[in-house]
């Protein structure tokens, strides 16, 4: 930890520490470290009235809370109360969630009902030698029949890929710290405090070139959107999160103009940009996030829809997708939605439409925006007199007019520019400039009406 240390609570365990620092840029954060001891950081009652302390305290205090943890689990030695002791301290994380910032650095093992304090933090960053779990490989194996190790089992690459429990890996604690600081960087300290601001010589009407020759005319063509984002935001401010978990949906923290915004966007590299259970999860999980710590979101879509499959639709995808749906319609942050090339049925919806509330939507001018792309809207409204052209080249010829067709009517921006459904259809090397005006115009939005205690989100 950086800076002058002040304690946070009158007492100390053996294995677990707390106190009062700051991040390398001066801000004051609440830290606590859980390691060492004859058991692996195992949490007792001693241990758990520290880290709860602590968390409580930062919520008062609205700083920051940074945890370093390597624990085997509850300390079998205390028994019962020392399950009583980490589910105090989850009961504090889930107070603080919302409140304060709270990112966990895993720097060992951290296993079993204690693992679950990962699934309430708002960024777990692993070390590659980490690994967290809440059944072992013995119970595995003796459940299952199947035998694994640790690293298999819940090692960083898994919950950096499968899992999505890890937002970032690093080689080392010294780099997971220099992430942790990363990451407050673009956070205000807690919930009624704005994003802090940093000067940039990037100009704000820099037009966006790069980002204009990435994107394909072809609808199924591919190309990577980090390239679009990275040229649109701040020069070198994007920082990705979960990347490697659902990696068809790309969310970063980047910023715009200096201000810090929270970035989505469909990937069309990976599974065509399509919308999947897991993708559905990671953004809704981003978006609430960020609408909780006052971070304004940009949405950047490009997507066919929803991936289809027995699977997914037997695994929920209906009840996944709508996550998100509830995540962007209860947001109250400010809200940019810029729709790149293809926009189609519910997927579309779904990614911060107008529909769903959003304070500004743009449209390049290649946009496609309607309820399915050409070719399968005319097989549903002209199949049957197409299949009775008998001369393919006839049939062919009639179905590229009925796509044109289509494609003038239904499917361009300018259609759904007149109907409301966006406000602007601007060049694509426009896009930073009008963002940023855009964001700059919205600066003073505040949340209207008196707020529920929570809302039944379709977790």
């Amino acid at each position: 930890m950086s800076g002058p240390a002040t304690p946070l609570v009158g007492r100390r365990s053996a294995v677990a520490t707390a106190r009062l620092t700051h991040a390398p840029d001066g801000r004051p954060v609440a830290a606590f470290r859980l390691e060492g001891g004859p058991h692996v950081g195992a949490i007792g009652p001693a241990e758990g009235a520290v880290l709860e302390r602590a968390i409580r305290r930062a919520a008062e205090l609205g700083v920051p809370v940074v945890g370093t943890i390597a624990s085997s689990g509850a300390d079998v030695r205390a028994g019962v109360a020392s399950l009583h002791a980490w589910g105090r301290v989850a009961r504090a994380l889930a107070a603080a969630s919302g409140v304060v910032p709270t990112v966990l650095v895993v720097t060992g093992p951290c296993l079993s009902g204690p693992a679950l304090l990962l699934g309430l933090a708002d960024v777990v960053i692993m070390t590659d030698e980490a690994f967290a779990y809440v059944s072992g490989p013995d119970t595995v194996r003796a459940f299952t029949g199947i035998a694994i190790d640790q690293r298999a089992l819940g090692g960083s690459a898994v919950h950096d890929r499968r899992s999505g429990v890890a937002a970032l890996v690093a080689p080392d604690e010294a780099g997971a710290l220099a992430l942790a600081w990363a990451v407050l960087d673009y956070l205000p300290g807690h919930h009624l405090d704005d994003p802090p601001v940093w000067a940039t010589d990037d100009p704000p009407d820099r037009p966006c070139l790069v980002a204009a020759a990435t994107v394909p005319a072809l609808p199924t063509a591919s190309y990577d959107v980090r390239r679009v984002i990275d040229d649109v935001v701040d020069a070198d401010s994007r920082l990705e999160l979960w990347a490697h978990h659902a990696p068809n949906l790309v969310t970063a923290l980047a910023r715009l103009g200096g201000r810090t915004v929270g970035v989505v966007a469909n990937q069309p590299q990976q599974r065509a940009g399509t919308l999947d259970i897991e993708a559905s999860e990671k953004a809704a999980r981003f978006v609430q996030w960020c609408d909780g710590a006052n971070v304004p979101l940009v949405t950047f879509v490009d997507t066919p829809g929803f991936e289809p499959g027995k699977d997914l639709e037997w695994r929920g995808m209906i009840r996944h997708g709508a996550e998100l749906v509830h995540a962007y319609a209860a947001a109250t942050v400010p809200r940019c939605c810029v729709v790149l090339r293809k926009a189609y049925g519910g997927a579309y919806i779904v990614m911060d439409s107008k529909g769903m509330g959003n304070d500004w939507c743009g449209a390049w001018p290649g946009a496609q925006i309607a309820v399915m792309g050409a070719p399968g809207a005319v097989q549903i409204l002209s199949g049957r007199e197409l299949a009775a052209i008998a001369d393919p080249a006839a049939r062919a010829r009639a179905q590229a007019e009925r796509e044109a067709e289509y494609q003038a009517r239904f499917s361009n921006p300018y259609v759904a520019a007149e109907r409301g459904y966006v406000d602007a259809v601007i060049d694509a090397t426009d896009t930073r400039r009008v963002l940023i005006d855009v964001l700059r115009q919205l600066d003073t939005k505040r949340e209207l009406g008196r707020p529920r205690p929570h809302a039944n989100t379709p977790l």
